[in-house]
């Protein structure tokens, strides 16, 4: 059985937000836990989330306790249901990069050839397995739930999330791409109960035109 099969029937839809834009994530430098605000930009992006979020009357709004991820929610505006403060939740922090805080990929792969987040970890910080076991223990308070959930967190936390969602190990976190102030959804198959299904990944209100567009041209210059 996997982690939040007991009783996730009873959750219909969960909306997975990644925070707005920062300085670190504009830049590719790895951000943990240090406490970035918003860019203005990102204040911008927050807000284009509105219109997505409005018509969802959700049950529970849970944020990250990181400044990036509540200030996402706060300038979303999703407290339209039953749901009147969001609820701020540790374990929806973003993985915690120890040494390779604050550094990009390309400069830590000088130091350590090959280094994969999800298969290696970080030294100082987290391993792949303290991801894993930090995202079941948030399923399983899920799963206890009832209605319409948002949960505002991170990146890399959030790819971990889904693989562990649908029964995957963290590593095929991977294969995932979470762009800043997107929406996903983790649900169920309608047609076999108690089935996680990803219905939905990695959605830029009013920028998908873009995001197909930047993807076609950067596969054309590869």
């Amino acid at each position: 059985m996997d982690p939040g099969s007991a009783g996730r029937s009873s959750v219909p839809l969960v909306y997975l937000v990644r925070h707005g834009e920062t300085a670190w994530s504009l830049s590719g430098q790895h951000t943990g836990r240090t406490d970035l605000p918003l860019t203005a930009h990102g204040e911008d992006q927050a807000r284009a989330l509105r219109p997505t979020l409005h018509d969802v009357r959700f049950d529970h709004v849970l944020t990250s306790p990181l400044e990036r991820a509540q200030r996402t929610c706060a300038l979303s505006g999703p407290l339209s249901g039953v749901a009147t403060v969001a609820e701020i939740d540790p374990d929806l922090a973003e993985w915690d990069y120890g040494d390779y805080e604050g550094m990009l990929s390309r400069d830590i792969r000088r130091q350590r050839p090959g280094w994969n987040c999800y298969r290696d970890g970080c030294p100082g910080g987290e391993s792949p397995d303290g991801i894993g076991q930090r995202a079941d223990r948030l399923i399983r308070r899920i799963g206890l739930l009832q209605g319409s959930i948002a949960l505002f967190t991170h990146g890399e936390f959030g790819c971990g999330l889904a693989a562990r969602w649908i029964g995957l190990p963290v590593l095929q976190g991977e294969h995932f791409e979470l762009a800043t102030a997107s929406v996903s959804i983790l649900g169920f198959n309608p047609s076999h109960p108690g089935l996680a299904v990803i219905a939905q990944w990695n959605l830029v209100p009013g920028r998908l035109n873009d995001v197909q567009h930047s993807r076609s041209a950067a596969a054309v210059v590869s």
